[in-house]
């Protein structure tokens, strides 16, 4: 049994419980106390550091390639799209309104796309129109063949350059995050699993074991793909996402965030080293899953991909392989709402929760009162 000394502080009721320490949990906690300084707020996390997707990511500062911006459109409309295009646009400003560059390893290297055929070609001109009031340039996207020499990438037969597009250090934006959460007196409960919900006309109790429980008088589940434990009836389907870093490279010629088969693909520098991530397209059934774990055939598939397209006659090593769980949907929206009297989600990021989180955060203050 607990003590009174435990029950009186850490096991306390909040006015507020977070579950989930990602980027939406504390961007969302970060919100919440900037509007509501009064109000207690509690993060619970299931394992002893944020996990999940954020830390487990690629650390692109990115709100989507030509490609993904044209399939998006066509899937869900223009409205939706550029309302998600300027949610993760606001959201890499509010990143860097917050932290210094240099505190988050943040680059503004620019963000690229390759491309094999010319048809999103064709559109590029439309779709700038559409995006200039979001990022108020002439031209979101170029094509910029003279950078498909300088970076090595030879066998590419277009290059789009975005310039608002960069890289982070997910890391240590987590803990920049963590930092003004302390700050603000958001109070953790990290290494603690949720075990069941129960939410009466005048509180929630969240059970974290047989004979401990916290109350609160509203919850906001921020699980993205760990959510369909709580919540059955969303659309949220946990995607992972594979990852391999190469040990660094002499002579490196890449810099910044590339983009491949709509996003499918996606590598980056990171100093002198390369960071490759995706190809879950080779695989779909096998990679819907919650396993933290990598694969001998997506790790194998990566490693071709990088040495045809990016480090063609150059020699690597792989020094670490990683994978990340995102959530993904029939569509791309996230799910910000009130799910029951005293219950709130803010969920499925569609693997851009680094840009989406910040704006997510202000959602979730603006819901709850």
């Amino acid at each position: 049994m607990n003590s009174i000394w435990e029950l009186d502080t850490f096991y306390r009721k909040r006015d507020i419980i977070i579950i989930g320490a990602g980027f939406s949990g504390l961007w969302t906690a970060i919100s919440i106390k900037e509007k509501y300084p009064e109000k207690s707020v509690l993060i619970i996390e299931r394992n002893a550091i944020p996990l999940g997707a954020s830390t487990r990511n690629a650390g692109f500062a990115c709100f989507g390639s030509l490609t993904e911006i044209i399939a998006d459109s066509e899937k869900m409309g223009w409205e939706k799209t550029l309302e998600l295009v300027r949610m993760r646009f606001d959201g890499l400003q509010k990143i860097r309104h917050y932290f210094k560059n240099d505190e988050i390893d943040f680059e503004l290297n620019g963000g690229f796309e390759i491309l094999n055929n010319e048809e999103p070609l064709f559109h590029i001109d439309a779709v700038n129109e559409k995006l200039k009031p979001i990022t108020g340039l002439d031209k979101t996207y170029a094509l910029k063949q003279n950078k498909i020499e300088e970076f090595g990438l030879g066998k590419s037969s277009f290059l789009i350059e975005n310039p608002c597009e960069g890289s982070l250090h997910s890391g240590r934006l987590l803990q920049k995050l963590l930092e003004k959460c302390y700050e603000l007196k958001v109070e953790f409960l990290f290494g603690t699993e949720v075990g069941s919900i129960e939410e009466s006309a005048n509180e929630i109790e969240v059970h974290l074991s047989d004979d401990l429980s916290v109350k609160a008088d509203q919850m906001i589940y921020c699980t993205n793909a760990f959510t369909s434990k709580f919540l059955e009836k969303e659309n949220i389907i946990p995607v992972r996402g594979q990852v391999l870093l190469t040990e660094p490279i002499e002579g490196l010629k890449l810099k910044g965030t590339f983009h491949y088969d709509e996003g499918y693909y996606y590598f980056r520098n990171v100093g002198n080293r390369i960071l490759l991530g995706g190809g879950r397209n080779q695989d779909f059934e096998t990679e819907e899953t919650t396993i933290f774990e990598t694969t001998e055939f997506l790790q194998n598939h990566l490693e071709n991909f990088l040495k045809e397209v990016i480090l063609p006659h150059k020699d690597f090593t792989i020094a670490l392989r990683w994978s990340g769980i995102m959530a993904m949907g029939l569509e791309k929206t996230p799910i910000v709402k009130q799910v029951s009297e005293r219950q709130f989600c803010a969920v499925r990021l569609s693997g851009m929760g680094v840009a989406l989180a910040p704006k997510i955060g202000e959602m979730v203050a603006e819901m709850i009162n």
